[in-house]
């Protein structure tokens, strides 16, 4: 991470605690003690962060992101460490809602080779739409059931 990243992400970090009460300001206003304690992280850490120095880890950030309020997403992304599209809101991964998976979809999903995928149709589809002559075989075998009864 570059030099203007660390600041950048800091500051903003700063601002979110300044935001939520901290007094990150003053030498004995004990905001980062606070924070420190109230994520249960080391007070080094966040003078670290806070006199950019270092970029906290990613258990810091899970332990502090509540606190100010944010998405430990929203910490990973403003830090540099990963991008949007490599952390993808669920709602970006949903299907349209008129969209409807085909059984070569869920073959895939489930990790069935491309080799295997009619294979895997053909069976699945033998199970989910009942054959019309056995239906009806079934139909009548029910009916004389019942007619010996």
């Amino acid at each position: 991470m570059s030099t203007q990243g660390l600041d950048e992400f800091a500051g903003w970090v700063e601002g979110l605690m300044r935001a939520r009460g901290y007094d990150i300001d003053s030498p004995r206003g004990g905001g980062k003690s606070r924070i420190a304690d109230e994520a249960g992280v080391h007070r080094a850490a966040v003078t670290r962060l806070l006199q950019r120095q270092s970029m906290p880890d990613l258990e810091t950030m899970r332990r502090i992101a509540p606190l100010l309020g944010v998405s430990v997403r929203d910490m990973l992304i403003r830090s540099g460490r990963v991008t949007p599209e490599e952390l993808p809101l669920a709602e970006d991964l949903l299907a349209p809602g008129d969209w409807q998976p085909t059984m070569e979809d869920f073959a895939r999903w489930l990790g069935v080779p491309d080799e295997r995928m009619d294979v895997f149709v053909k069976v699945v589809t033998q199970f989910l739409e009942p054959d019309a002559e056995g239906a009806d075989a079934r139909g009548t075998a029910e009916s004389r059931r019942a007619a010996q009864d």
